[in-house]
């Protein structure tokens, strides 16, 4: 090989060699970066408690002696009383995800296929006065169209007086979505309050409430928060906040226990206390 070629070949070789050099700077540079902006990710948007970290928050426990059957639709969980034709409880999860569902309404009302005792038709409900007032609420059910048809299943139906579902139990409805937005995820559980001496409708003598509860959990930030409220089975006139109880007042009328999975300390604190400005209703 000659003294040129010799030289041609060292000038290609330092060539190369700078060129991976600067291919491996570039590649160390690269890993550093996308470290940084991890690091940065992390910091800005702190991972969020899921209710899905606790087990059971959507099952209360029972100290009344009332039948249940416990039934597990797609969207939602309900206690059915077969002697009272309506549900003791129905509980759900409501993510910022489902809250973004686009099903239709399904409107058509029927009975659940699932109750073994004590099933109610939609004759049960005909000219009575009441609404038949969903307790999971058909809108929170847009995510699924299993979920929207089984919402109107009557085990999730209650007799409720037109002026209240239309109007103050609809605006909790829609306060429990933007809820469900702001904080990702948060627990509902709602039913009838029922006095010792209820009026009845239909010829399977279903039950009037003379009453109906609701309850949310949100566990957004290190301190989970709840809130309750209680309304009469009349028209509802009075702000939403004027229906606000703790989670403690909703227990000793419905002899539940609410969140029992959650630490004592934590129980003890969400349920004697309501923040009403986390929830945004010192106003409203």
């Amino acid at each position: 090989m000659s003294r040129k070629e010799r030289t041609t070949l060292r000038k290609n070789s330092r060539k190369r060699n700078r060129k991976k050099r600067r291919l491996h700077a570039g590649a160390f540079f690269a890993i550093v970066i996308c470290i940084l902006l991890a690091a940065a990710v992390c910091y800005s948007y702190p991972s969020i408690p899921r209710a899905t970290g606790y087990t059971g928050l959507e099952y209360p426990v029972s100290y009344s002696s009332q039948p249940e059957q416990i039934i597990v639709h797609a969207g939602y969980v309900v206690s059915y009383n077969k002697n009272r034709k309506i549900p003791n409880w129905v509980s759900y999860e409501l993510t910022i995800d489902e809250t973004m569902g686009k099903e239709k309404r399904y409107g058509k009302f029927m009975s659940d296929p699932l109750v073994k005792e004590g099933a109610v038709t939609t004759a049960d409900y005909r000219n009575s006065g009441y609404d038949k007032g969903h307790m999971a609420s058909a809108a929170d059910m847009k995510w699924s169209n299993a979920a929207m048809k089984e919402s109107f299943y009557l085990s999730n139906i209650c007799p409720q007086h037109p002026k209240l579902n239309q109007r103050r139990w609809k605006d909790l409805e829609n306060k429990v979505r933007e809820w469900a937005i702001a904080d990702s995820a948060v627990i509902v559980i709602c039913g009838p309050v029922v006095n010792e001496s209820p009026q009845c409708i239909g010829g399977n003598n279903v039950v009037v409430p003379h009453g109906f509860f609701k309850v949310i959990l949100s566990l957004r930030k290190k301190q989970p928060e709840a809130i309750g409220f209680i309304f009469h089975n009349e028209h509802c006139v009075q702000p939403l906040r004027s229906y606000i109880v703790s989670i403690d007042s909703v227990e000793t009328v419905t002899r539940l226990d609410f969140f029992s999975p959650l630490p004592d300390e934590t129980e003890d604190r969400i349920e004697a206390y309501v923040d009403t400005a986390y929830w945004g209703l010192s106003t409203l």
